[in-house]
């Protein structure tokens, strides 16, 4: 085999492949360095980069869901201070019931006394009226006004949630002002309408009490989860960039090294001119 040929330089050959794959490597390290990931697209790895994609999805749609759960919770957050109104309202509601079940009193008294609970119950009423939030509320199931139930996502799956409403014009509001002693007694009754009414309140904050403290719970479980699919990304896409950037200056030498080496290999046939030399 002859090794001194102008034909073929097989030391310049060797130091080519060798240059070309120093600089394949640093052209990816490189990358690397700028990006800070480690699998940035389907090039570099691309079961690694699908299963990215998919987290990247559920990350969005859990990021969606709070954001939508924060909605629903600043209608709930709403329609709980209209009952706790009510409620407080309710409380003065008996009193004044207690005043006109008496049987003592005079014309003019009673008619004070219900002019109060008129007064009373008009408050409840606007209260009720008044709980909505971005035009929407629980308080009431007619659509047109914005009532009705309210289904929100809870997770990326778009899982619903359903808060049920109420009617709180009808189960909510006391009846008008009783007109006698006798209609006052039976309203404070255990089946009368003020203890029915009350009862509906004090259920009404419950459910939606309750239903305020689920969505917390499932908007800080979500915010978890978040966390933990972005940790779980990092780990699988991100570039150890201590690791790249000392692994970069050991290739750009590699690169320099094996430019002069081609150099070196290139000048190689120049020898041979010699031997023609007299």
């Amino acid at each position: 085999m002859a090794t001194n040929s102008v034909n073929t330089n097989i030391g310049a050959q060797v130091a080519l492949q060798s240059l070309n794959r120093t600089n394949e490597a640093l052209a990816v390290t490189q990358k690397r360095v700028s990006t800070g990931y480690r699998v940035s697209d389907a090039k570099d790895d691309g079961a690694a980069f699908a299963v990215a994609q998919a987290v990247r999805a559920d990350i969005a749609g859990l990021t969606s869901a709070n954001e939508q759960m924060g909605s629903v919770q600043g209608i709930l957050d709403t329609t709980l201070a209209g009952l706790n109104k009510v409620s407080d309202t309710m409380t003065d509601i008996r009193g004044v019931l207690v005043k006109l079940a008496d049987g003592t009193l005079s014309s003019s008294q009673r008619t004070q006394y219900q002019a109060q609970y008129d007064s009373l119950r008009t408050q409840v009423q606007n209260y009720i009226a008044d709980a909505t939030y971005n035009g929407r509320t629980l308080l009431t199931t007619a659509s047109a006004s914005g009532g009705g139930d309210i289904a929100t996502t809870r997770n990326e799956q778009a899982t619903l949630y359903t808060l049920t409403a109420v009617e709180g014009a009808s189960s909510l509001v006391v009846a008008a002002a009783p007109t006698d002693a006798a209609a006052a007694a039976s309203a404070l009754a255990s089946s009368g309408d003020f203890v029915t009414k009350m009862s509906a309140v004090n259920t009404a904050l419950n459910t939606f009490g309750s239903n305020s403290t689920y969505l917390e719970a499932q908007m800080s479980y979500n915010k978890e989860k978040l966390d933990a699919l972005e940790t779980g990304l990092g780990s699988l896409i991100d570039a150890d960039l201590a690791k790249e950037s000392a692994k970069l200056q050991a290739l750009q030498i590699r690169q320099q090294l094996g430019t002069q080496a081609l150099g070196i290999a290139n000048q190689s046939p120049q020898g041979l001119l010699s031997l023609f030399r007299g």
